[in-house]
């Protein structure tokens, strides 16, 4: 009687499971436009998106250190380059859309007290 109950709670859990793995990313992406994702040297991956109906940049980074999910960005054009940045108490993230030299290249920056804690260079993907 137990192995008859066991296998009817695996057969349905097993389709709850697909349809919140599927239906999930899904949703979450549909309420913002991505607008930058770059690879970072240090295993960073930060992507840069715009709410569709605030719009509101927000910043999300992956590594090696965990996850960071920023809100209230700004963009800046400087000398032909586009800067985002994004506080989160006494850190600041600038993310350079491009460099001078290539438009397929840029730098993360992570400031504490308005020092300079880490420097990476990234590439978009």
């Amino acid at each position: 009687m137990k192995t008859l109950l066991k296998r009817a709670a695996l057969l349905l859990a097993l389709p709850i499971c697909a349809l919140a793995n599927f239906s999930l990313p899904a949703a979450a992406d549909s309420t913002a436009t991505l607008i930058l994702s770059t690879k970072c040297r240090g295993g960073y991956n930060v992507n840069i998106w715009r709410n569709k109906t605030s719009g509101e940049l927000l910043y999300r980074s992956t590594s090696g250190n965990g996850k960071l999910s920023l809100g209230r960005g700004t963009s800046q054009a400087t000398e032909g380059v586009r800067v985002y940045r994004f506080q989160n108490g006494d850190y600041k993230y600038q993310v350079w859309d491009g460099t001078l030299d290539s438009s397929q290249s840029g730098t993360l920056e992570v400031y504490k007290d308005n020092r300079i804690l880490m420097t990476q260079a990234c590439t978009k993907s």
